[in-house]
C-alpha cells in the first residue's frame, strides 16, 4: 500500500518518496516524520508523540524534530491550493493538511491498516511501475546517505544569508509556554516573553515591527495555527517557545517560523543559570535578528552582545511586578509596586525595576482609587522614572512614563513632547508611547496627527482593547462622531463588557443627540460594574440634556458624596451642571478639577464638551492655565 497526496507518492515498504514519478532524497528520520504525518492526515500530532515514535530509544531535542519539519516543507513546497502541506500548531505539534489516498498495489504480504484517509485501487499501469521503483532502491540508498551527510554538515555551520528583505517586516512573539509544572512560575515565562518583545522591538525599528505584548497574550494557550495567528495580527514571522525551570537552572526552547509557508527558519535550546537569563534573552534576540537579516548598527550589536549584570532574585521580583502590572487593575498595580520595591531593595542599581515602578504609579494615579492620592502617585511615578533614566538612559518605557506624568499631571507640554518623542525614537514599536502621545497631540490642537498616532499604537498592538477604545475617545474629541461609533463597535467585538467602550460610544451618541442610544450604553456600563463612575456621569449628562432635572441632580448628589473619598470626578460633574445651564456651579467644579489636576482637562477644548461655557471669559482663562491652545 502506498500513500498519495498532490503530486507525491509515499511508499512505506520501499521507503521511497516520489514527486511526479521521480525519487526525492530524504534522510531516514525525515521519511519517518513524513510517514507519521500522512498516516494521521488532518489530525494534530503532538510533538512528544512524534519524538517518541521517530526516536523511540534515544533522547532527542525538539530542535531536531523542527529541522525535519523544515526539511520536509522545503521538499514538498506548497499544495495546489497554495497552502502548506504541514501546518504548525504553536506549542503543541503539527498537522498534515492535505487529503491522503491509500493505494493498494496487490502485495500479498501487505496488511491493510485502517486509516482516516480515502482509499482507492491502483490501475494496472501503476502496478507495472512498482518494479522499476524497487530497482531504484540501491541507487536511492546512496543518495540518502549523501543527503544525510549534507544535512549534518549544514547543522554545524552558518549558511550564507539569502537576499535581504528590504521592506519592513512584522514579528509576533507568542507567550512562551511554562513547562515547569508549577503555576507559580508563570511570571518567568511571561516576563521572558515581554523582555524579548522589548529587546526585539528596539533592534532596527525601521525594518522590524514587533507586536506588543497585549495582543500577543491573546494567544496564550490558543489552539490556533501559525497561519491564522499571522493573518489576525498581520505578521510575517512568529517566535514561539517554552521555559522550564528546575531550581536555579532555566531551559528555554525557541523557534522562529515564517508565517507565509510555516517554514521553521531557526530553532535552538538554551540551558542557563537564572543569573544568566539576561544574556539568554540577548542570545535569542540576536539569533532572530540574524535570521530576519536585520542590518544592526554597531550600537545595537553591542547592546545584544553585552547584558548588564543583575541580581537573579531582583530579576525574579521584577518579572513578578511586570506580571501583575499587565493585569491593569488597582489591586494588581499595588501588587506590582510591592514587587518592584522588593527588586530595588535587592539591587538598588536595577534600572528596569525603577521603570516598572514608574509605570505602576503613573497608571494607578490616572484612575479612580482610594489607595493613594493622584498627587502622591504621580509624584512617585516621576521620581521613579528619573531614577531609572539616571541608571540607564536607553529605556523607552521610562521616558514614556516620565512624559505621561509631565502631560497628564503637570501639564508641562514642551517637556512631555520631548520625552514622548525620545521614547518613540528609542523604540518605535512601543505601543503605549504612541497611545499616550496621541493625547498630547489632541490636547495641543492636532486632531488628525493624534488619530494617526493612535493608529500606530494599534498597529503595534492590534488586539489591545484600551488602544481601540482610546481611538473612539480621540475621534469624539476631533468631532468625527460617525467614525467614533464605528470604532466603538469594533472595540466591543473584542470585549463586549469593556466599560470605557460603552462610555465613549455614549459620548458619540450624545454629540449626535441620540439620547436614548446614549442612555442604553451607560446602562450597559452599569450592568457590567454597578460602581462605574464613568457610566454614572454619562447618565447624569443624558438626564440633564433631556430635561430630566430630578434624576440629573440625584446623580450629582451621589457623585459628590463619593468624591469625598477621591477627587477624580469634578470634571464630569461640571459637564452635568453645564448641561443643566448652571454655569457658576460648573465653573466651581472645573476650578476643583484644576486644583486636583484631573486628567479630563486635557480634552477641555473637545467640541462635545462645555459648549454653553465657551463664551464665558472664565473658560478661556482655564484653557490658558492648563496650557492648551486658545480656540477662535
Amino acid at each position: 500500500m502506498v500513500l498519495e497526496f498532490g503530486r507525491f507518492r509515499l511508499d512505506p515498504v520501499e521507503r521511497v518518496l516520489l514527486a511526479d514519478g521521480h525519487p526525492v532524497a530524504l534522510t531516514p528520520k525525515a521519511f519517518e516524520t513524513l510517514l507519521a504525518l500522512t498516516e494521521d492526515s488532518g489530525h494534530l500530532l503532538e510533538k512528544d508523540k512524534l519524538l517518541a515514535r521517530i526516536w523511540p530509544d534515544s533522547f532527542v531535542e525538539e530542535g531536531t524534530l523542527v529541522q525535519n519539519i523544515s526539511t520536509l516543507r522545503k521538499v514538498l513546497g506548497d499544495a495546489s491550493d497554495g497552502t502548506a502541506y504541514i501546518e504548525t500548531v504553536p506549542r503543541r505539534g503539527y498537522r498534515f493538511t492535505q487529503d491522503v489516498r491509500q493505494v493498494h498495489e496487490n502485495r500479498p504480504e501487505e496488511q491493510v491498516v485502517a486509516s482516516p484517509v480515502v482509499q482507492v485501487t491502483a490501475s494496472g499501469a501503476e502496478n507495472a511501475a512498482a518494479q522499476p521503483r524497487r530497482m531504484m532502491t540501491v541507487t536511492l540508498a546512496a543518495v540518502l546517505v549523501a543527503t544525510a551527510v549534507v544535512i549534518y554538515l549544514a547543522r554545524n555551520r552558518i549558511w550564507a544569508p539569502s537576499t535581504p528583505n528590504t521592506g519592513k517586516v512584522m514579528l509576533a512573539v507568542l507567550p512562551f509556554e511554562n513547562l515547569s509544572g508549577d503555576a507559580q512560575q508563570e511570571y518567568l515565562s511571561s516576563g521572558l516573553t515581554e523582555e524579548l518583545i522589548t529587546q526585539l522591538g528596539s533592534l532596527e525599528p525601521a525594518r522590524l515591527g514587533v507586536i506588543a505584548r497585549t495582543s500577543a497574550t491573546q494567544y496564550k494557550d490558543s489552539h490556533k495555527d501559525v497561519r491564522q495567528i499571522s493573518k489576525e495580527l498581520g505578521v510575517d514571522y512568529v517566535l514561539e517557545g517554552s521555559v522550564r525551570r528546575e531550581g536555579d537552572r532555566v531551559r528555554v526552547t525557541a523557534q522562529l517560523i515564517q508565517a507565509r509557508d510555516q517554514t521553521h527558519l531557526w530553532a535552538k535550546e538554551y540551558d542557563r543559570n537564572l543569573s544568566g537569563i539576561l544574556v539568554l534573552q540577548s542570545d535569542v534576540a540576536g539569533a532572530v535578528a540574524r535570521e530576519i537579516q536585520l542590518r544592526l548598527t554597531p550600537e545595537q550589536s553591542a547592546q545584544l552582545a553585552v547584558a548588564h549584570p543583575v541580581d537573579p532574585d531582583a530579576y525574579e521580583l521584577y518579572l513578578k511586578g511586570r506580571y501583575f502590572w499587565n493585569k491593569r487593575t488597582v489591586a494588581t498595580y499595588l501588587k506590582a509596586i510591592d514587587y518592584f520595591n522588593q527588586a530595588i531593595a535587592r539591587d538598588p542599581q536595577y534600572a528596569h525595576a525603577y521603570s516598572g515602578l514608574a509605570d505602576a504609579y503613573a497608571l494607578l494615579g490616572s484612575r479612580p482609587n482610594t489607595e493613594i492620592s493622584r498627587r502622591e502617585a504621580m509624584t512617585r511615578a516621576k521620581e521613579a522614572a528619573l531614577t531609572a533614566l539616571k541608571l540607564d538612559d536607553s529605556l523607552a518605557e521610562a521616558y514614556a512614563s516620565l512624559a505621561f506624568v509631565e502631560m497628564h499631571y503637570e501639564w508641562n507640554w514642551a517637556t512631555s513632547e520631548q520625552e514622548f518623542r525620545r521614547a518613540i525614537k528609542l523604540n518605535p514599536n512601543y505601543a503605549t508611547a504612541h497611545q499616550w502621545f496621541a493625547y498630547w497631540l489632541m490636547a495641543q490642537g492636532h486632531p488628525n496627527e493624534s488619530i494617526s498616532e493612535n493608529d500606530l499604537a494599534r498597529k503595534a498592538d492590534p488586539l489591545s482593547i484600551i488602544i481601540r477604545t482610546d481611538a473612539v475617545d480621540l475621534l469624539c474629541a476631533a468631532g468625527r462622531f460617525d467614525e467614533a461609533i464605528e470604532k466603538a463597535r469594533e472595540a466591543m467585538d473584542l470585549d463586549p463588557d469593556f466599560h470605557l467602550a460603552h462610555y465613549f460610544l455614549g459620548e458619540a451618541y450624545i454629540a449626535k443627540q441620540m439620547y436614548p442610544q446614549a442612555l442604553a450604553e451607560y446602562q450597559k456600563g452599569l450592568a457590567v460594574d454597578s460602581h462605574d463612575e464613568w457610566a454614572r456621569l454619562g447618565l447624569g449628562r443624558v438626564y440633564a440634556l433631556t430635561d430630566d432635572r430630578a434624576n440629573a441632580e440625584k446623580t450629582i448628589t451621589q457623585l459628590l458624596q463619593d468624591s469625598r473619598k477621591r477627587s477624580d470626578v469634578a470634571f464630569g460633574i461640571a459637564l452635568i451642571y453645564s448641561a443643566l445651564g448652571e454655569k457658576n456651579q460648573a465653573f466651581a467644579l472645573l476650578d476643583k478639577a484644576y486644583q486636583d489636576r484631573e486628567g479630563g482637562l486635557l480634552l477641555l477644548n473637545a467640541p462635545l464638551y462645555f459648549q454653553a461655557l465657551r463664551s464665558d471669559p472664565r473658560f478661556a482663562e482655564l484653557v490658558r492655565k492648563v496650557g492648551l491652545p486658545q480656540q477662535n
